[in-house]
């Protein structure tokens, strides 16, 4: 991973468009490819990045921007659309590469585990028609969770979580990416299963294309029997 801090601006342009303001800031690029802009607040999230797959060019500045203090200017391309990041860079602060090392990947707490395995074992939960391939299906960023096939043979993969939240939403849109580059597997369908999905999860999953399913512990483990039910 490559970390630098330095006084930038930021555009990007593509489905949206979107500016930031000459600041100090933090640039991250991952081992996959990946570029982040992150400032020092608003928690894990971002200020703007672009995902895999994506090239990174660094490049010298306009002689109006190299006027105005820019000293080199960073483009990160999407490989399959039009979407762009350029970062202005005026000021470096700190530039570091650090080996990190294989990941081993998310531990999950017991209730998530256990949803796994439940949902393995009763893959119709997704609709009829469903088989399971495998659970924990490796990616080069780590495992998805459940990897089935719908019953027209598509593959679809799913992301359990305990309560679902915005950053599983982009943790399988991740995990996406890098399935749809495998001609045997794309494309490949992303589900969202979640005991609980929060409003801001569900709206950001529902416009990327994937499906949300809530998932019924208690039932699952057979402890609520619908038919036993008053109401």
């Amino acid at each position: 991973m490559r970390t630098v801090i330095a006084r930038c601006s930021v555009d990007y342009t593509g489905r949206l468009d979107a500016h930031l303001a000459l600041a100090t800031r933090l640039l991250m690029v991952k081992a996959d490819g990946s570029v982040l802009v992150h400032s020092d607040g608003g928690s894990y999230k971002p200020l703007n990045w672009m995902s895999p797959p994506c090239r990174l060019e660094v490049g010298q500045p306009e002689a109006e921007d190299a006027a105005a203090g820019v000293q080199e200017v960073w483009t990160v391309q999407n490989t399959k659309t039009d979407d762009r990041l350029v970062v202005k860079i005026h000021e470096v602060v700190h530039d570091g590469t650090y080996d990190l090392g294989v990941d081993p990947g998310l531990v999950k707490d017991g209730v998530e585990a256990h949803l796994q395995v439940l949902l393995a074992e009763q893959i119709e939960l997704l609709g009829p028609g469903h088989r399971l391939v495998r659970r924990e299906f490796p990616t080069a960023i780590g495992p998805v969770d459940i990897l089935a096939r719908d019953p027209q043979e598509r593959a679809v993969a799913v992301e359990i979580k305990r309560r679902g939240e915005i950053d599983g939403v982009e943790q399988l849109t991740r995990y996406l990416e890098l399935l749809n580059r495998d001609p045997h597997l794309t494309p490949v369908q992303g589900v969202f299963a979640a005991q609980e999905i929060k409003p801001q999860a569900r709206v950001l999953a529902e416009d990327r294309g994937i499906r949300c399913v809530v998932l019924d512990y208690n039932a699952m483990r057979g402890l609520d029997d619908p038919d036993t039910r008053l109401f």
